[in-house]
């Protein structure tokens, strides 16, 4: 079956539009805290008329999320929700998204077309490595393989052990997971030498940023699997809202389901063209909590230019760090991400590393970047090594770093999101 309607930049257009209006209007009938927002930017409506008037709409955000706990922006009556999904708040309470029918199915739909542009068939098998429960991680990958139709293997995230036996004895020809998992499992997989004793081909992925150097490490130690990035947003339904194409060259995302803006985050003003800025989407057929231009954090850009493979649906960069990620550091704003383009011009280390952050006893700020060594490099050429990093990082950040080299696997590894970030400063 094919998941993947074919649609011209009019059409699509045509729909985006229509869905604009009936999600305003949606909203604005059924939501107290919609209408008093859209009344205070004194719209109603009937005034959008074209896809520029969403810039009218007024902004949401992931403290409007939790300030309206627990069932924020709820916009059908609760006999109609068959499903909640949560992540984390940012003052304690979680974001909270309910789900009609509709909804979960046509999260189902998105995440089918996913695996239709990774190029899975319905005799794949598809290991799924992430969270269950209120998550919508492990629940969204197993939805898209029940409507694509391939084989759903829900382990979860942890359990190496069972992983590893069952990537083995039920031939599992895809993982699904976040980046951190498939570099602990693709490292684990070498360690006990069962490479080549695995079918797997594909590893869909998501949930943080990932350097080049870690996709490549993860790829090689699995045999030269094909890495697809997605993006997995709670608030807009959950992973599968977009892929990456096997062309490699952005992800594509699903733009009859929502309208993707890239902005300025200090002037709210839309990014230029090429521009990296700050996501923010508006939903456009979902039920139960529609999104008016929620700013999601995230930090990419649009890709105009046609996609090598020939998929007509617009075009994104992968997710390059978050708004607030961003560290002050002697009066820069620096940003993980950075660190990670440094790193992937070196071959003679690994993906891992950390930041540490110090204020010493001159009362000045330091930051320590702790990299690892590639597996096979010798810790002779450590010195020239860490010069070259440390001056790679101030000609990319401008700021000074101190590089250490630590052995390789030193750094730990997790199953969920790797911790970057260490900052004893305010301590």
């Amino acid at each position: 079956m094919n998941f993947i309607p074919e649609f011209t930049p009019a059409a699509l257009a045509g729909r985006q539009l229509a869905g604009l209006k009936w999600t305003v209007s949606h909203a604005y009938e059924h939501n107290n805290f919609y209408r008093a927002g859209l009344e205070k930017a004194k719209v109603r409506p009937e005034q959008i008329k074209s896809l520029d008037d969403i810039r009218r709409l007024p902004f949401t955000t992931a403290k409007d999320l939790t300030s309206e706990y627990p069932f924020p922006f709820l916009c059908v009556p609760l006999e109609k929700v068959v499903r909640v999904h949560a992540s984390s708040g940012t003052t304690g309470k979680r974001k909270v998204m309910t789900y009609t029918q509709k909804d979960v199915h046509d999260w189902a739909r998105m995440f089918a077309r996913c695996y239709q542009m990774a190029g899975l068939t319905a005799w794949d098998r598809v290991q799924i490595a992430v969270g269950y429960g209120v998550w919508t991680a492990g629940v969204g990958f197993q939805l898209g393989c029940e409507e694509f139709g391939a084989m759903a293997v829900p382990v979860g995230p942890g359990a190496i052990d069972m992983q590893c036996q069952f990537l083995e004895d039920f031939q599992s020809t895809v993982l699904g997971c976040t980046a951190s998992m498939g570099l602990l499992l693709s490292e684990e997989i070498k360690r006990r030498g069962l490479s080549n004793r695995l079918a797997l081909k594909k590893i869909i992925y998501g949930s943080e940023r990932s350097s080049e150097a870690m996709r490549r490490k993860i790829s090689e130690q699995l045999g030269g699997a094909e890495l697809f990035d997605i993006p997995g947003l709670t608030e807009l339904y959950g992973p599968g809202t977009g892929i990456e194409c096997q062309a490699h060259s952005g992800m594509h995302y699903w733009g009859d389901y929502y309208i993707l803006e890239i902005i300025n985050p200090h002037t709210l003003e839309p990014a230029k063209p090429g521009e990296t800025g700050e996501m923010v989407v508006t939903s456009l057929c979902k039920e139960a909590s529609p999104l008016l231009r929620y700013r999601t954090r995230d930090l990419t850009r649009l890709l105009p230019e046609p996609c090598a493979c020939g998929n007509l649906f617009p075009r994104h960069d992968r997710i390059l760090g978050r708004s607030d990620d961003g560290i002050k550091y002697r009066a820069v704003n620096i940003y993980p991400g950075q660190v990670d383009e440094v790193l992937s011009q070196e071959t003679e280390v690994s993906s891992e590393y950390q930041i540490h952050l110090e204020r010493r006893d001159d009362g000045r700020e330091y930051m320590t970047v702790k990299v690892e060594r590639r597996e096979s490099s010798s810790s002779t050429e450590n010195k020239a090594l860490e010069a070259r990093i440390s001056k790679a990082i101030k000609s990319k950040m401008l700021v000074s770093a101190e590089v250490e080299l630590v052995d390789f696997a030193s750094l730990p590894r997790s199953e969920r999101k790797t911790q970057r970030i260490f900052d004893s400063r305010f301590e």
